[in-house]
Order: structure tokens, then C-alpha cells, then sequence
């Protein structure tokens, strides 16, 4: 028993007096993930037809057992005389292995029916995390190497990869339709727990919190890498797309990234002196308000001075002797 695809025009053509029945799922929106469809009687009629539609596959299952699949939009008909097509489209592999493995499995037996799974790209999954996620941020040309936390929300979309382990593990014994709220929440909190391996990935290729939105690929390979097990290999889902809105940190962790980032511009001896002849500068103009005279002023400035051991000049010369080294 298998499929044979008819001609485009087809289904407007005298070819239709000729159909026995006609199978289609209609309406299949953004909700839907699985639709079941049969006859009153259980059985598909020979010479009957089923249309599928774009962003849709169709399995076929008689006495609980895959008798033939496509993910190729057109118009079948059904010839129980013919052997397997496996009109293939984007899941040939998958329907060849499982017309080697599949068994009954949540069908019911004895009875004929299509399972249409919808393979377009299920979008506006909102996601947000309750509680902070550890972050690592490193910046090895400051030497920079801490441990944050951050907050995020945003949106993801998935689809379904795998169809078969999809009907298998998930929605193989609903009687007629399986919605997306059904496994919403379960997914949901799946992708947030996976935040954390797929950060500690991308603080790796030292990317900055605040940098996080403009990764979105790297942040979708990651996420993949981290729900490959729960969601791949067993429920045929992938990760397509995130969107994300600016990653929030607590405001000591922010000021502790930004002193770091402050602190290690000084190590550059030419910069030190800049930031030092500024802050004389600014010295010297509180020094010449002072209320207790300008002298006054001038004689803590130059007493600060003799304390610090360096003045501008030092570190000019000490920023010079170091490229002219490097030359």
C-alpha cells in the first residue's frame, strides 16, 4: 500500500469524480502540531486521495504499522495494491529508517488513518528567566575572569525535525489533535534550564553580556548542543531562531565589570599619565577654590603628589621606553 502523486491540476480535473474520498488537513495554524484524520469506517478507500499541503508532512499508519510518508506538498492517491513511495521531501532519511524499525505504536490496531504533522516553523515561544543564570565573563586581554549573573527574556521558535520520533515519544495516542499549549510549559522551562550550558559556550568566544543579543547564532548552535538529547534525539524538535531583548546584570556586577575594564586601561603606562595629568588638572582647580586659601590648597595637592611616587612625566617616559623596546 503507498502514495502516488497525481498531477498538479489534478484536483481540479474529472481525476476528482473518481476519488472515493478526499484527506486534508485544513487550517493547520501556528497551534497545531499534529492533526489525525480518517474515514467513519477506519479505512482508506482505495484510489483515494490526500493532499498535502506546504509546511506539512503525512504518515500513514494501517494496523498500527507506517505504511508510507511524504513531507512533499501535492495530491496523492492511494493504491492499496502498490508498494511504499516515501515521497521523501526534507525527511528522507527519517522515513527510510523507520519503514525498517517502526512497529505498532500508539495507533490504534486495526484501523487506518494519517497522522499530518505540521513542519513549519512554530514561532513566539516567550521565554524568561525567574531566577539569575550564571555568567563568565572573560576578557583575556585585560586578564579579566569572573562569574556574574545575568537576567533575559525574549522569544525562540522551533520545529518538528523529526516526525516519526515526534508521533513516538509525544503525541502518538491523541485521539484526534495535539496543540502546542500541550507541551508548552515543558518546553519552556527545557529552554530556560539550557541557558546555562549555552552561555558557558558563548562566554568561551568571550563575548560580553551585554553583546548577547548580536550572537543569536551562536547562542541557537549552543542551545541546540545543550537540548539535543531531550529535544533532537528524543522528541524530533530543533531550536530555529531566538530573539532577545538587552541581558540585565545586578548593579555591583556591572560597576565590578566596568572598574576592572577602568583599571586595566592603566596598565598602559601612557594612558596612567593621562588619567594622572587629568586628575592634576582637576586638583589644581579645586586647590585654587580652596575656602581656606589657595596656598593651602596647592601645599595637600603637592603632599599627595610626593605620596604617590610617580607624577605624569614619569609615566610618559616610562610609556616611551616601552615602544621604543617593542620596535
Amino acid at each position: 500500500m503507498g502514495l502516488i502523486k497525481a498531477a498538479a491540476s489534478a484536483i481540479g480535473s474529472t481525476m476528482h469524480d473518481q476519488w472515493k474520498e478526499a484527506i486534508r488537513c485544513e487550517n493547520m495554524t501556528n497551534d497545531i502540531l499534529m492533526v489525525k484524520k480518517t474515514t467513519p469506517n477506519g479505512v482508506i478507500s482505495n484510489k483515494s486521495t490526500i493532499i498535502v499541503a506546504p509546511g506539512q508532512c503525512a504518515i500513514i499508519f494501517d494496523n498500527g504499522r507506517v505504511i508510507d510518508a511524504t513531507a512533499e506538498e501535492g495530491v496523492y492517491t492511494f493504491d492499496s495494491s502498490s508498494t511504499p513511495s516515501f515521497f521523501a521531501g526534507q525527511f528522507g532519511a527519517v522515513f527510510k529508517e523507520m519503514w525498517q524499525r517502526f512497529t505498532y505504536n500508539g495507533a490504534s490496531a486495526k484501523q487506518q488513518a494519517v497522522f499530518f504533522f505540521n513542519t513549519k516553523e512554530i514561532i513566539d515561544n516567550k521565554f524568561g528567566t525567574a531566577n539569575p543564570i550564571p555568567f563568565r565573563v572573560v576578557d583575556r586581554n585585560i586578564g579579566l575572569d569572573i562569574d556574574v549573573s545575568v537576567r533575559c527574556n525574549g522569544v525562540y521558535s522551533y520545529k518538528i525535525v523529526d516526525p516519526l520520533l515526534f508521533y513516538t515519544n509525544v503525541c502518538g495516542n491523541v485521539e484526534q489533535q495535539y496543540d502546542r499549549e500541550e507541551i508548552e510549559v515543558q518546553l519552556k522551562t527545557e529552554f530556560v534550564s539550557a541557558l546555562q550550558p549555552a552561555f558557558a559556550k558563548i562566554s568561551e568566544l568571550q563575548i560580553r553580556p551585554s553583546a548577547i543579543p548580536g550572537h543569536v547564532l551562536e547562542l541557537c548552535d549552543a542551545m541546540n548542543e545543550a537540548l539535543t538529547k531531550k529535544w533532537q534525539q528524543t522528541r524530533g524538535l530543533a531550536v530555529v531562531s531566538i530573539a532577545m531583548n538587552p541581558v540585565t546584570l545586578p548593579e555591583e556586577d556591572a560597576q565590578l565589570i566596568k572598574d576592572a575594564q577602568k583599571n586595566a586601561i592603566l596598565r598602559d603606562p601612557t594612558m596612567a599619565a593621562a588619567t594622572l595629568a587629568g586628575a592634576q588638572a582637576d586638583a589644581m582647580k579645586s586647590a585654587a577654590s580652596n575656602t581656606a586659601g589657595a596656598m593651602t590648597g596647592f601645599m595637600g595637592m603637592n603632599m599627595a603628589n610626593m605620596a604617590g611616587g610617580f607624577n605624569a612625566q614619569d609615566l610618559y617616559n616610562m610609556g616611551q621606553q616601552q615602544a621604543a623596546q617593542a620596535q
